[in-house]
Order: structure tokens, then sequence, then C-alpha cells
């Protein structure tokens, strides 16, 4: 199949592989992960907890505790750049200046001992070099603009006096300061209600919107995939196992494991006590993963190939990639990489 040429992507990750190296053995966290972020666009990573997609977003921000972690392989390029390659302290240029990155437990991720402005004012000198005075009046500009309630007072406060809404805005609020060209958002709204988690998306629309920044949404939620994103990676055991635009993924799932996730989501026309379904069995053991598809033991339509042989990438409709033996090879990965995004090597 021909594809259309395409521009050269924001961010282009190839064969990323990450290990964990413990007293047990070693555990294969990120297995030869592959995909690319287009300026502008929302790409969302969706998976069971385990599945490698926290610990791909850490490995593109290098910030993978080492040890016990390490970065084995691959590449991580930022507008052409590999940032693997770079030493730390060019490494700190490029981290919060051209990718920020939105953590999942703002109360865990801000400093106790400082206040909510002295937080957001210390990331706007890191990277703009400017005096006390006018990174105060920008963090006031920045705490209005995601609308924090009384910014002169909150930026006096410290983060166990606020509430966790009012933290993970703080936490948009230094992601936001540099402009960065990639937002990296691990969870944005869990712990949040809906009311929250609304306002926290628009706030990240509203930035992308003005910005043309470039977002990599991690999330277990598929209500936000489908509501922020346009292109969609499923991840199990370490791999991506489908990649698709997202009205491919919602409409015609081409993985079972994607098919599952979807299934297990509430339905509004269901029948009172009707149970919610669900994926048989457990993720399998990054460190002592058996042969074949690592999904095979809960498949529903596991055949004798699974077990033996794990599945390359494979296009199952235009546009759409997956590892799975139910569909037909496709070229190597290494051509669907470099044409479409593709979904690992």
């Amino acid at each position: 199949m021909t594809h259309p040429p395409l521009s050269d992507p924001l961010l282009q990750v190839d064969n990323l592989e990450t290990h964990f190296f413990t007293p047990t053995g070693v555990v294969k966290a990120v297995r030869g992960v592959s995909f690319r972020v287009d300026r502008g666009q929302t790409v969302g990573i969706v998976g069971e907890s385990g599945s490698g997609k926290s610990v791909t977003s850490l490995s593109i921000m290098r910030l993978v505790p080492d040890p016990p972690g390490k970065t084995v392989n691959g590449s991580v390029k930022l507008n052409g750049q590999d940032v693997l390659s770079l030493r730390e302290h060019e490494m700190r240029g490029i981290r919060g200046e051209k990718m920020s990155m939105i953590f999942q437990d703002p109360f865990s991720s801000l400093n106790p001992t400082m206040t909510l402005g002295e937080q957001v004012a210390e990331a706007i000198q890191a990277h703009r070099h400017v005096g006390k005075r006018e990174a105060r009046d920008r963090t006031i500009e920045l705490f209005r603009a995601v609308r924090i309630p009384s910014p002169e007072l909150r930026y006096k406060q410290y983060p166990h006096q606020v509430s966790g809404g009012q933290r993970q805005r703080v936490m948009i609020a230094i992601a936001f300061s540099t402009h960065p060209q990639l937002l990296i958002a691990d969870e944005p709204t869990t712990a949040l209600d809906v009311t929250v988690q609304a306002q926290i998306i628009a706030l990240m629309a509203d930035f992308q919107k003005r910005t043309e920044a470039a977002i990599l949404l991690i999330t277990h939620d598929l209500g936000v995939v489908a509501e922020m994103c346009d292109r969609v990676l499923v991840m199990y055991a370490g791999r991506i196992v489908e990649e698709a635009s997202v009205e491919q993924t919602f409409r015609s799932p081409k993985h079972l494991y994607t098919v599952g996730l979807l299934e297990s989501l509430p339905q509004l026309n269901a029948e009172p006590g009707m149970r919610l379904k669900s994926i048989p069995g457990s993720p399998p053991d990054l460190a002592n993963l058996a042969p074949g598809c690592p999904f095979a033991d809960r498949c529903p339509q596991v055949m004798e190939i699974c077990r033996a042989d794990d599945p390359a990438p494979r296009e199952a409709a235009p546009g759409q990639w997956t590892r799975c033996h139910l569909y037909p090879e496709s070229p190597p990965a290494s051509i669907a990489t470099s044409r479409h995004g593709g979904v690992g090597n």
C-alpha cells in the first residue's frame, strides 16, 4: 500500500526499550515501541495498569529513575534531535522548555515547602531568565489563564491548602509556563470529579488551540480519549498492540484486547443490575514472558500459532495497525513506521 508523503513529525519514537533491573530479574517495561506525534495533534495512549504507558512517557522525558531503570535501546527525536543522546545539562534545556509533563499526582509532584506561586515562578525563571517581580507577574497571569480563583492569594498558599483540582491547575500552569511544543499529560484527570475533569480537559484543549502544541495523553479514561484525541495507541505488555484514528478505535477495533477494553465500559442502555464485562485473566509477568503473543492466555480467539509466534505489526485496515495473527502480514514495520507511525518493531 502507498501512503502520501507526510511532513516531519514533532516527536518520533523508534524501537524504544526501557528495562528495570531488579534482584528478581529484568522487567522489560517498554519493548520496541515506535510512534509519531505531529504538530498540533493529540495522541492518546491507553491500556491497563502496568502496560507501559507511564514508563514510555518518562522515557521520552528521560525521567526514568536510574537505577533500577534504564532505556537500553531506541531513539526519541524531538524536531529531529535525538534527546536520548544528549548530556543531562543539555536535556535540562529541552525538558520544560520544549516539552513539558503534567504528572499523575499533583500532591506528590509539588514541593510542600514552597508556595504554589514560588513553584511556578521558579520554572519561569529557570527557562526565561527574568527577574523575580516579572516571574511573579507572569505566574499570576498564568493562574488566571488556568482559572485559579483569587490568584494573588493562591500565589502565597501551599499545596496542602488548596483542593486537588486547584493543585492540578498549578501543575498545568507550570507545564504551560514556557509554551512547550509537546505537552505530555500522564493521567491528568485521575481522582478528580467529573466537573473538574471537564475543566482540566478544556484547559488543555484551549492551550493547544492557542499554541498549536502537540499533546501526548496517557489515560485509563476512554471517554477522555474520545473527546480529545486524534489517534490512539493501545498498549499491552510493554508494546503497542493497536494504533488507529480515534474513530477507527471506537467503531472498528481490530485487536481483541482493544475490543475487551471497549466492552468493559458502562453502557447507557444496560439493564439494571447488569454486570460489567471484564477481560479474563491477568497481564503477563514482564520479567518472565512466555513465547508467542503476550495476550494469548486471555484472548477469546487464540490459535496455535499465537502461543508460538509473537505477531509482527500489520495493517488491518487503511491507517490502522495491529499485532494480531487474525490479519495478514503487512510490509516490514520499518516501512510502516517511516510512512505512517506503525506499532513498533
